[in-house]
């Protein structure tokens, strides 16, 4: 009898490990599917620019980026000339 016991017990145990790796694998699947990989990046770049809590910009973020694109642009236009 004790053998039947340890059966079904295993059989359960078999099927409990099952459920928890296709639930794992379901997991992985969604982390790295290239739609939710976009999706956590964009929200990942509009936190950068925009306080969650708040909802307001993030000006100190929003006039760095602003000054490194108008510093490159500066710096081609100087090279332009120099060279041209």
């Amino acid at each position: 009898m004790s053998n039947a016991n340890d059966t079904s017990a295993l059989e359960r145990e078999i099927e409990e490990t099952r459920e928890r790796l296709a639930g794992t694998i379901d997991q992985l699947l969604y982390r790295s599917s290239p739609k939710t990989i976009a999706n956590r990046e964009i929200a990942s770049l509009k936190a950068h620019f925009v306080d969650p809590a708040t909802g307001e910009p993030r000006t100190d973020n929003i006039l760095k980026v602003v000054g490194g694109v108008v510093g490159a642009i500066a710096l081609i236009v100087v090279i332009r000339k120099a060279v041209g």
